[in-house]
């Protein structure tokens, strides 16, 4: 499945509006959850996988004990694109980070 075209600067600032603690990364989108422990930040790094297997579009994750980061970009289109605002909506409303 292709990326389709990158969002333009303008584009991509209205996306980032829209979604709250994620910013531009380079030619990616990213970020940082925190959680109370290890064991909720890899909960939390489950629910993420389920939704983007659901969706065919796979986050870059990092996890740092209890600190996730979520990069995403379209690395067939070179940078961000609609696909990835779509998986950063969802994950913000339906994986919403467990603290405890």
């Amino acid at each position: 499945m292709t990326a389709g075209a990158t969002l333009d600067d303008a584009g991509l600032a209205a996306a980032l509006a829209r979604l709250p603690g994620w910013r531009r990364a380079g030619r990616a989108i990213d970020k940082v959850y925190r959680f109370a422990d290890f064991r909720a930040a890899l909960a939390f790094v489950n629910r993420v996988g389920a939704l983007a297997e659901r969706q065919q579009h796979h986050p870059d994750i990092a996890i740092h004990y209890s600190e996730v980061t979520l990069s995403l970009w379209s690395h067939d289109a070179g940078g961000v694109t609609a696909r990835d605002v779509k998986l950063a909506e969802a994950i913000d409303a339906y994986c919403q980070p467990m603290t405890s």
